[in-house]
This record gives C-alpha cells, structure tokens and sequence, in this order.
C-alpha cells in the first residue's frame, strides 16, 4: 500500500506542474492539487480499512466456528437421557 500512496502523493505534485507549464491557472493548478490530495486521501483510508479487513478476517479463518448443533467434544450431551440412568418406576 505505502507504494500506490507514494505515487499518489508524487502525482499530486506534478500535475499541477504540468497544468502550469502548459498555461492553465495558479488557481486552476492549485484546486487540481487539493482535489488530488483528497482523492488520495479518501483512497489511504479506504485501502487500509480493505487491509484491516483483509488481516480479520485471515485471523477468523483458524478459529473454529461453532454453532448451534456443533459438539464440543465426545461425551458433551446436556440433557436427555442417558443409557443406565436410574429412572423412577410407579
């Protein structure tokens, strides 16, 4: 990622560089800059919300899910009944 955003951030200074070597406006230039820099802005947080993610749900993955109906192990029943359990006879 430090990579795209280093790019980023070289292209937001030359461009506007380029637009006033090529007749366009301090003021054109410098509002181009600042749109540039917001863009690049919004996309290194996005990115390293993606990367958090990402790093989740890689994390989630080793974890074994249990749900509903999922046994823990042998012999884990809860309730029921039970071979050779003493029940009360009339």
């Amino acid at each position: 990622m430090g990579e795209v955003i280093r790019w980023s951030a070289f292209g937001c200074a030359v461009v506007p560089v380029v637009l006033l070597w090529y007749g366009t406006s301090l003021a054109g230039a410098t509002g181009t800059a600042l749109g540039l820099a917001a863009v690049t802005g919004v996309c290194r947080v996005l990115l390293r919300r993606s990367e958090r993610g990402a790093a989740r749900l890689r994390g989630e993955e080793h974890v074994p899910h249990r749900g509903r109906h999922h046994r823990t192990g042998t012999g884990a029943h809860r309730g029921g009944r039970r071979p050779g359990a003493a029940t009360p006879v009339d």
